[in-house]
């Protein structure tokens, strides 16, 4: 191999490592509804649920659904970010559906976060469960 080959080979090792990182781009959850994660699931007697988390203005939204298809029923619940408690409250499933949604907006903290919303109604029990 000649020197010029040799250092145009270098040359071109040393430039492609120094632009992979660029080239890998940003975190998973950098900002479009592209990075958006969903997670369902099955509650203990019936009822289904559905969590997503996506970016949202420097924030987190989660959005959760439980889904019994029982109008009027009341769910007392609690979303956890990272263990701690973001929201608690009770909802009532509605007439067309049989669901409720819970919907907050949180702090995006360094490295991932994890979202559980835990319901509950007359013994039935849901947890959803994502990380984003």
């Amino acid at each position: 191999m000649t020197t010029r080959i040799r250092t145009a080979t270098a040359t071109a090792v040393v430039t492609a490592a120094l632009l992979t990182p660029l080239a890998a781009g940003s975190p998973a959850h950098a900002g479009d509804d592209d990075d958006r994660v969903e997670r369902s699931g099955s509650c203990s007697d019936g009822a289904r649920w559905k969590i997503k988390a996506k970016q949202d203005d420097g924030r987190i939204e989660v959005e959760a659904e439980i889904d019994s298809n029982q109008a009027g029923q009341r769910w007392t619940w609690t979303l956890r970010h990272d263990g701690g408690r973001a929201a608690s409250g009770t909802s009532r499933t509605t007439a067309r559906s049989g669901s409720f949604e819970v919907e907050r907006k949180v702090v995006d903290q360094a490295g991932q976060d994890t979202f559980v919303l835990r319901a509950r109604h007359a013994g039935q029990r849901c947890v959803a469960r994502v990380t984003y």
